[in-house]
């Protein structure tokens, strides 16, 4: 049975209506679901971390392919779903919980110890709620140490400032974010039909794969500086770090940090690539 037909079953069973509070859409697609699970490289030996799993489509994949599949739904409906779907698989753990507010790295030691299992890998795969998908993105980046990777479906406006490069209007934040953190590639797009109902963008399944390659004095501080160059990113950067009150500085200090840095005073931030920026933190005193 085909997982539109699937999922027009179980919508039937439970009176199921997507939710547009939780930015419901199910995906209905057999093969952008099997070409989420060959781009994650999921191996037997990985526990897999599904947010939103709503329905189920892409958790029944993944079940066959990892160790163990830690599944965190916040909407209630869905619990009971996923419940009775896979009644009879035993590798999964169920939480109805708001990812933003759980610490994934105690969950995973305790998966670990109950079920008496050390995974190689720790990997998200999930279609993510679109009106959240960034603080979502930044929290598994920077807060959560036992993933490695990440695999999920995004707006494909989302997915190009993700991997967008400088002097673009793509280029801001979360360019900056992802490429500090990880290795980012577009895997697949994914059109509007592969949904029901079907979504009013595009969307992509965007891969990061977690490595810190940059070295940088003070990260707070770096973080301060990407997020008040772009507060105002039609400014010149220094008038934006100005009007910001960046690292508490005046208006001549980050001009004399620019001169060290031998950065023009009319540069705006999107001008500016990654490596620039760390040296803006690199060179205060």
């Amino acid at each position: 049975m085909n997982t539109l037909i699937k999922t027009k079953k179980i919508m039937n069973k439970f009176n199921i209506i997507a939710n547009k509070r939780y930015g419901q859409n199910f995906l209905i697609d057999d093969n952008i679901l099997e070409n989420i699970v060959n781009a994650s490289d999921i191996t037997s030996d990985d526990l897999v971390i599904e947010i939103g799993p709503g329905l189920g489509n892409l958790t029944e994949y993944l079940l066959k392919a990892a160790k163990h599949v830690l599944l965190i739904e916040i909407d209630p409906k869905m619990i009971t779903v996923l419940e009775d779907r896979f009644e009879s698989v035993k590798n999964y753990t169920l939480l109805n919980e708001d990812i933003l507010k759980v610490n994934v790295d105690e969950l995973v030691k305790e998966i670990e110890e109950k079920n008496n299992i050390k995974f190689n890998k720790v990997k998200v795969v999930a279609n993510l709620p679109y009106y959240i998908t960034t603080p979502i993105l930044f929290k598994l980046l920077e807060d959560e140490n036992s993933i490695s990777d990440i695999t999920v479906m995004v707006q494909k406006e989302v997915a190009e400032r993700m991997v967008a490069k400088p002097k673009s209007k793509e280029f801001g934040i979360l360019t900056l974010m992802v490429d500090y953190f990880s290795n980012a590639n577009i895997e697949v797009i994914v059109p509007n039909s592969s949904f029901i109902p079907e979504p009013g963008v595009v969307s992509a399944v965007i891969r990061l794969e977690k490595n810190r390659k940059y070295k940088v004095k003070t990260e707070k501080i770096f973080f301060e500086l990407i997020h008040k160059a772009f507060a105002q990113r039609r400014k010149k950067m220094i008038n934006s770090l100005t009007s910001t009150n960046f690292n508490n500085m005046s208006k001549q200090g980050i001009e004399d940090l620019f001169s060290k840095c031998k950065l023009d005073f009319n540069t705006r931030a999107e001008e500016l690539n990654i490596e620039e920026f760390i040296n803006i933190v690199n060179n205060i005193d």
